[in-house]
Parts: C-alpha cells; sequence; structure tokens
C-alpha cells in the first residue's frame, strides 16, 4: 500500500466505518460485558497473533482488528458511559483527526510542518486570549493533557525562579489537586508539594496563606483547581489569587476539566480570577469533544516560555532561526509530535464561540437535571452540595444502612457488577459526606453533547435494584 494514495485511503475508511455502525449495534451496549478475561478472549479470538510470518492483508486485518476494538471498547457515545472525563469526540474532529494523519505533520521544525505550524499559532493564540482577555502577551503551547500541562508548569515556574536566583520551587496545592501534581515535583527533583487539606473539596484561601507564611526557604508555586476530578469542583480562584499575590508566589490553575466553561458568556464566571494566574493547564480531550490528545497549557506572559528554549542543529539552527523559520522545538518539551492542533482548529471555526459555548451548557444543565432526580429519587442520595461542573456523586440509601465499610464495600459491588455485565460504566470517588467521613461515591460526568438528565433516569432505578 502507498502512502497518501487516495483511493486506498477511501476504501479503508469506509472499512472502518461500516464496523463502527455495525460493532456498537453487535455490542448492544456502553461496554463489553464479561469483564476483563472475557473481553481478552473475545479479543485474541479472533485476532490470533498480531504479528503474524506472513501479513493477512490491509482491508482483512483493520476489519478484524477495528471490530474487536469496537466490540470491546468503553463507548463514550453512549448515554451511560458516564464515569470518566472520557468524552465522545465530535464527527468533524475525528474527520479533521485523519486529514492530520494522513499527511502526518511532526510539530518539531517548520519544514516538516509548514501549515500547520501556522495553523497551532493561530489555536493557542486565540485560546490565551480567551483565558487572558487582559493580558498584553499571552501565549499557549499544545500538550497531550493535563498530566504535561501541569509539567511544564512546574517547569516554567522552576526555570523563571532559577533566573531570578532561587535554587529550587515549593509546590503548594489542595488535597483536592490532580496526582500528576505531585508527580512533576517528583519528575523535576522538586521538594515533596505541601498539601493543604480540603475538607470541603476546594482549596480555602486562609489555608493556603496559613502555607505560605510557614514557609519561607524557596520561592512558592500554589496550584489552584477548576474542575476537580473526583467531583468537578471549582477552587475559589480571586481570592487565592489575592493572597498568592501578596505572597510573591506563582500561581498555577489546572482548569483541564473547567477551562471550556470560558466559550459559556453565562458560565465563565465561575472561572472568575483565572486570568490572575500565571499558568493555566486547558483539555479540550475532555470538554470539548476532541479525540486525545488536546492539551493547552497557556501563560500570562509569554516570555515565561523561554523556559522552554532547546537548541540542536538539525531542527533550529541559529542560521534558519535568523532567516525567519519558526522555532518549532521551543514550543513543546517534546521532539516529535502530532498536529493537535489542527482538530481543535476545524472544531472552533465549524462551530464558533457560541456553538462550543450550547455544547457546554447542555452539559452543565443536564448535570444539574440528573442532580434532582437524584434528590427526589426514594433509594438514592446525592453527596450534599452544588453540583460540580457536570459531574454528580450519589450513592445507594441502602449502603448508609449497612456499617461504614459495609457500605462502601456495596458501592464498590454495584459499580463492579454494571461493569460485567455491560450496562454502564461509572466512574468511583472517595470523597467526605455532610458529617466529615470520608465515603465511596458513585459518579457520573456529563460530557456528551445530547445526552439529557432524564436519560440516567432509569439508571438509578437499576443501582438500587442491585443494591437490594
Amino acid at each position: 500500500m502507498e502512502p497518501h494514495e487516495d483511493e486506498t485511503l477511501r476504501g479503508l475508511t469506509e472499512v472502518v466505518l461500516g464496523e463502527l455502525a455495525a460493532g456498537r449495534v453487535r455490542r448492544g451496549g456502553p461496554l463489553p460485558a464479561g469483564g476483563p478475561a472475557a473481553v481478552k478472549v473475545c479479543v485474541t479470538g479472533r485476532v490470533g497473533s498480531v504479528l503474524p510470518q506472513v501479513g493477512i492483508g490491509a482491508e482483512v486485518a483493520l476489519r478484524e482488528l477495528t471490530r474487536a476494538l469496537v466490540l470491546g471498547s468503553a463507548d463514550s457515545a453512549e448515554a451511560w458511559c458516564v464515569g470518566h472525563l472520557h468524552c465522545a469526540a465530535l464527527p468533524v474532529a475525528v474527520a479533521a483527526d485523519l486529514a492530520a494523519s494522513a499527511l502526518n505533520p511532526s510539530m518539531d521544525s517548520w519544514d516538516q510542518a509548514p501549515a500547520a505550524s501556522v495553523i497551532e499559532a493561530e489555536v493557542v493564540a486565540a485560546l490565551a486570549a480567551l483565558i487572558y482577555p487582559e493580558a498584553v502577551a499571552p501565549d499557549a503551547v499544545i500538550t497531550s493533557g493535563a498530566t504535561e500541562s501541569n509539567l511544564v508548569a512546574v517547569l516554567l515556574a522552576r526555570e523563571t525562579a532559577r533566573a531570578s536566583g532561587g535554587s529550587a520551587v515549593q509546590v503548594v496545592c489542595g488535597d483536592n489537586a490532580h496526582h500528576s501534581v505531585a508527580r512533576a515535583a517528583w519528575l523535576l527533583g522538586l521538594p515533596k508539594p505541601i498539601t493543604v487539606d480540603c475538607p470541603t473539596g476546594v482549596l480555602a484561601p486562609a489555608e493556603v496563606g496559613r502555607a505560605l507564611r510557614g514557609h519561607r526557604r524557596w520561592p512558592v508555586l500554589v496550584v489552584a483547581t477548576a474542575g476537580s476530578t473526583d467531583a468537578g469542583l471549582i477552587d475559589p480562584l480571586s481570592e487565592l489569587a489575592d493572597v498568592v499575590a501578596a505572597h510573591g508566589a506563582w500561581l498555577h490553575v489546572d482548569a483541564a476539566y473547567g477551562g471550556p466553561l470560558l466559550f459559556s458568556d453565562e458560565l465563565r464566571s465561575r472561572l472568575a480570577g483565572v486570568g490572575a494566574a500565571d499558568s493555566v493547564a486547558f483539555d479540550l480531550h475532555k470538554f470539548g469533544w476532541q479525540p486525545v490528545a488536546a492539551g493547552v497549557l497557556a501563560v500570562r506572559d509569554a516570555a515565561v516560555l523561554a523556559g522552554l528554549a532547546h537548541h540542536t542543529e538539525y531542527l533550529n539552527a541559529d542560521d534558519d532561526l535568523a532567516a525567519g523559520l519558526p522555532d518549532l522545538l521551543g514550543r513543546s518539551i517534546r521532539t516529535s509530535r502530532r498536529p493537535d492542533a489542527f482538530k481543535i482548529a476545524v472544531t472552533m471555526r465549524a462551530l464558533g464561540k457560541a456553538g462550543l459555548a450550547g455544547l457546554v451548557e447542555h452539559c452543565v444543565c443536564a448535570a444539574e437535571k440528573f442532580a434532582q432526580i437524584v434528590d427526589t429519587h426514594p433509594r438514592m442520595r446525592r453527596r450534599p452540595g452544588a453540583v460540580g461542573i457536570s459531574t454528580v456523586l450519589f450513592r445507594p440509601v441502602a449502603a448508609d444502612e449497612l456499617g461504614f465499610e459495609e457500605g462502601d464495600a456495596l458501592v464498590s459491588r454495584v459499580r463492579r457488577e454494571l461493569l460485567a455485565e455491560g450496562r454502564a460504566v461509572l466512574g468511583r470517588a472517595r470523597v467526605a459526606d455532610s458529617d466529615g467521613r470520608i465515603k465511596l461515591w458513585l459518579k457520573a460526568t456529563l460530557l456528551h453533547p445530547q445526552t439529557s438528565g432524564d436519560d440516567l433516569a432509569p439508571l438509578l432505578d437499576l443501582v438500587a435494584d442491585l443494591a437490594g
């Protein structure tokens, strides 16, 4: 098969589309039944060796493996697949990703990605302006997601501190922070983060101030969260920004989940204060309906990106840069990387800010409606408090009627039964109840732009029946 052979690609694409449609019908639910062992048998039984001595041909191999993938997938396009920050990709984004894959630009030098580098620059400029509408020189870089974004944010804070004579950076975060924050400090050889307890689920400015007053040794990076993984809660960003500024610290906001609220004029106030942050992580493969990966790290001052500068003769030679070729190597900690900005560009241009806002608002409203349904269900109970962006935590009343450990075990068993039967994908979150005790909750994160709260109502009955 020749690369870029259009007719071959068209035929193979039709194979994939046919298997996607047929496989979803055959599977009959949001994920395959039977659990890990059954899925392994199904896949290996259908496919056999992935490296045979003699190949079986492109069409047959693609058909077999695509069929196995579809039948054995957790399908985020299904209404009851709501366990994670795992969205259904918009068809326009999937099609754009196909174009990018076929041309295969590598975003580490201009001569490998002439047009893609221009498109990426336009995308990051638009997203940086969305996050920092009042900043003089904001900028952003494309990442593989929040883990990389948080790592790069800590790296930039460290390099900025070093440029000012600092020897290290101390990270301060809440216990609601994403696990990648602590991992970033570890990878960069920094001290273990100072972790602030968040009994309400959000980072309290007073507690951050207390932690900052108690630390005098190194420059500090404070990490706030705008959309926690467990509950979708948003830290009080404006108040935190004031506290951080008063202590001369760096503020990073992990808005990997909540960032797309900025598309909506109605909802962007929930992120009030985000523009005061030095850096902001923002994922579009969570609440932006893009195929993985589609991460962004924005900075208020483009000058701090100098901390990513790196030189190698074959990619960004000095004379090439002097002649006007853009330096792409200094736009990432990666070398070879896909043109992930292309699908984002196509989606943003296709839907516009208003269209994206409508999808975000739909999911938020659907979650709030689902929360109301949980509140009125006689055998279910919702975690007290406001809905976290589009995440609802709930558990069977039957679990509360058991002992503490037995109740959590019941919640865990119900979730696994739903998975084993292929009926639903619900997440799990271990967070505090109104009495302060940490309990296990079922988690529904509504990210599908067509799923309604009513679509999940029968799921509550199923969960209650399984709980007994």
